[in-house]
C-alpha cells in the first residue's frame, strides 16, 4: 500500500489516520488536501509515499508478504503434526478409567474445601483512587505524578508530567476519570465522584469553550441562524450554557443521546 485516502474531524486527525494506515512517518510522505472539512463534514486527505521513498516501502511490503506466507506454512505444519499425534494416541481403557476417577476425586476435594471469607476493604475513597491510578500508570510504564485531594462534593486529582494521557479533546482523560470513578464506587453507591485533570487541561479547555460559545453567539446574532456544535460531555455543555446565560437574545439547548449529545445555539424569537 503506497497511497491511501483518509478522513478525520480535522485535517491533522485525517493526516494521522492516513499515516497510520500506511505505517509510514510524515517525512516519507506527500500529502494532498481533498477537503478541509467544516461543521457538517469531515476533513479528507490523500497521503502517498514520496517517489524517492517508494522502493524502500515496496521492499518492506514484499518482506511482510514473505513473512506472512512463512507463518501460514508454519501453522499448517504445526497443525499437521498435532493431528498425527492425536491419531497415534491409543490409551488403554483401564488407564482412562483410572485417570477419570482421580480427576473426579480431586474435584470433590476442591468443592469440599471451605472458602476463606474475603477481608473487608478498609481503604478510604481517596486511597482507593490513588491505588487505582498509580497501579494503572505503573502497568503502562508511565512515570506521571498523581496528586489527590478530597472535598465535600468530589475527589479531585491532578496528573502531572504526562499530557499525552489527555487524548483528543480530553477523551483519554475522561475515560480514565470514568474508570477511576467506577473502581472507587464499586459496592458503594454513595461514593464521591472522581474529577481528574492533567497539567491544567480542564481550565484551558473551559477557556476555549467559553471563547467558542461567545464566537458562535455573535455569529447567530449576525446571521439570525441557529448553530449546531459538535458532541460534548455534560460538563462541557454546561460550560457553554453558563457562558451564554446572560445573553438576552440567545438561548441554548441540548439534543441527541449520549455520547453523541450536542448543543444548539439560536436566537430567541421576538413576539
Amino acid at each position: 500500500m503506497l497511497e491511501v485516502e483518509a478522513t478525520g474531524k480535522n485535517l491533522e486527525q485525517a493526516i494521522e489516520n492516513a499515516l497510520f494506515e500506511l505505517k509510514a512517518p510524515r517525512e516519507d510522505c506527500d500529502i494532498k488536501i481533498l477537503d478541509e472539512g467544516g461543521f457538517f463534514r469531515k476533513a479528507k486527505v490523500r497521503v502517498s509515499i514520496s517517489p524517492d521513498e517508494v522502493e524502500k516501502y515496496q521492499n518492506r511490503d514484499k518482506k511482510r508478504e514473505e513473512i506472512k506466507i512463512e507463518e501460514e506454512k508454519s501453522e499448517e505444519t504445526e497443525h499437521k503434526e498435532e493431528t498425527e499425534k492425536q491419531e497415534d494416541v491409543n490409551e488403554e481403557p483401564q488407564q482412562i478409567e483410572e485417570e477419570t476417577e482421580t480427576f473426579v476425586e480431586d474435584k470433590e476435594k476442591e468443592t469440599t474445601k471451605k472458602e476463606e471469607p474475603k477481608k473487608p476493604d478498609t481503604r478510604t475513597e481517596i486511597e482507593k483512587a490513588k491505588d487505582f491510578l498509580n497501579g494503572l500508570l505503573n502497568k503502562l510504564s508511565l512515570t506521571a505524578e498523581v496528586e489527590l485531594r478530597e472535598e465535600d462534593d468530589a475527589i479531585y486529582g491532578d496528573i502531572k508530567n504526562y499530557s499525552d494521557i489527555i487524548g483528543y479533546r480530553g477523551e483519554g482523560l475522561n475515560a480514565l476519570q470514568y474508570l477511576c470513578t467506577v473502581y472507587v464506587g464499586k459496592n458503594d453507591r454513595h461514593a464521591k465522584p472522581i474529577r481528574l485533570d492533567c497539567d491544567g487541561y480542564r481550565k484551558r479547555r473551559e477557556g476555549s469553550l467559553i471563547a467558542l460559545a461567545q464566537r458562535m453567539a455573535r455569529k447567530v446574532q449576525k446571521t439570525h441562524s441557529s448553530v449546531k456544535l459538535e458532541p460534548m460531555t455534560p460538563a462541557e455543555r454546561r460550560v457553554i450554557h453558563m457562558a451564554l446565560a446572560d445573553y438576552e437574545d440567545i438561548e441554548t439547548f441540548s439534543k441527541g443521546e449520549e455520547p453523541h449529545r450536542y448543543l444548539i445555539i439560536r436566537e430567541i424569537e421576538k413576539n
